[in-house]
C-alpha cells in the first residue's frame, strides 16, 4: 500500500510538470503570434502605432494570466494534493 502512496506522489508531480510546460508553450505560442501582429500592422500602419502598443500590453497581460493559473493549480497539487489524502485514507482503511 505504501507503493500506492509513492505512485500518487510521483504521477502528481510529473503532472504539475506537464501542467507548468503547457501552459508556458502556450504563452510562449500566445507571445509569439501577439509581438509577430504587432509589428505587422505597425508595418502597415506607422500612425496607430501608440494606439496598438496600449492594447498589445493589455492583451499580453491577458496572456500572462495562462501562465500563472497553470503554475497556480499545479502548486496547488503539489503542496495541497487532494488525491494524496485520499490514498492515505485508503491505506489507513486497508490497515
Amino acid at each position: 500500500m505504501e507503493a500506492l502512496i509513492s505512485n500518487v506522489s510521483g504521477f502528481t508531480a510529473i503532472a504539475a510538470a506537464i501542467m507548468i510546460g503547457c501552459a508556458a508553450l502556450g504563452t510562449a505560442i500566445g507571445f509569439g503570434l501577439l509581438g509577430g501582429k504587432f509589428l505587422e500592422s505597425t508595418a502597415r500602419q506607422p500612425e496607430l502605432a501608440s494606439m496598438l502598443q496600449v492594447k498589445l500590453f493589455i492583451v499580453a497581460g491577458l496572456l500572462d494570466v495562462v501562465a500563472m493559473m497553470g503554475v497556480g493549480v499545479a502548486l496547488l497539487f503539489i503542496f495541497s494534493n487532494p488525491l494524496m489524502s485520499a490514498a492515505v485514507d485508503l491505506v489507513k482503511n486497508v490497515h
